[in-house]
């Protein structure tokens, strides 16, 4: 007997990538099938509920949310539950962060409709999938970060950008400039701000403030 399609569910803040992704599966839907697109955190969580993919394929941002913070939902609400994260960045950070998450796989969004299908099928046969190029670098920055190379913070998870942005928390500048000084807009800002609260697992500005000291991340 045939093995039935992947059932997977989409979820992208962009119409057009749902839509593009959707046409280049569409020559393979005798292997994966699209039940579902979603393009917020709370629409993706009612969906997969309904439907009950066999895999969640997600954006790593979206907006107003993160596509790591809405993988964590997920398998807290079930902890069976696949979720492969597709992004434009290949930085070995999120891939890590991913991971932390519990996510099944990294993928860059470069990848061609044949590759995915083939990465997708072998999620749901169980395996964790890691875009290829991105897995060499990533053993390569785990070497580093273990002999305690990098930027401040990088042992906690944070991006080079997030470590920026915390060092201008410790001393006390505002969300307005930290974007000034940075060039970038204040929802960007904020951006940073819960993946860092998260990451070092503090609610606020005053604990991630008593984190980095504490862990000697800034003095």
């Amino acid at each position: 007997m045939a093995e039935t399609p992947v059932r997977i569910v989409l979820v992208d803040d962009h119409e057009m990538v749902l839509q593009g992704l959707t046409s280049m599966l569409m020559p393979f839907r005798d292997r994966v099938r699209v039940v579902g697109q979603a393009t917020g955190a709370d629409q993706a969580v009612r969906l997969v509920s309904g439907l009950n993919p066999d895999i969640v394929l997600c954006d790593v941002r979206l907006q107003g949310a993160s596509g790591l913070d809405l993988c964590q939902r997920l398998i807290e609400l079930d902890p069976s539950r696949r979720v492969v994260l597709l992004s434009v960045y290949d930085d070995e950070q999120y891939l890590f962060q991913a991971l932390r998450v519990g996510a099944s796989g990294y993928l860059i969004k470069q990848i061609t409709g044949v590759e995915l299908v083939r990465q997708l099928e072998l999620v749901r046969a169980g395996e964790r999938v890691i875009d290829t190029a991105l897995a060499g670098r990533a053993v390569d920055t785990a070497a580093r970060l273990a002999s305690g190379e990098f930027w401040p913070g990088a042992r906690q998870g944070l991006t080079h950008r997030e470590s920026e942005v915390l060092s201008f928390i410790v001393t006390g500048v505002s969300n307005r400039g930290i974007a000034q000084r940075l060039v970038v807009g204040e929802e960007t800002v904020k951006s940073h701000l819960r993946s860092i609260y998260r990451k070092l697992e503090v609610s606020d500005r005053a604990g991630a403030v008593a984190v980095a000291l504490r862990e000697g991340i800034f003095r």
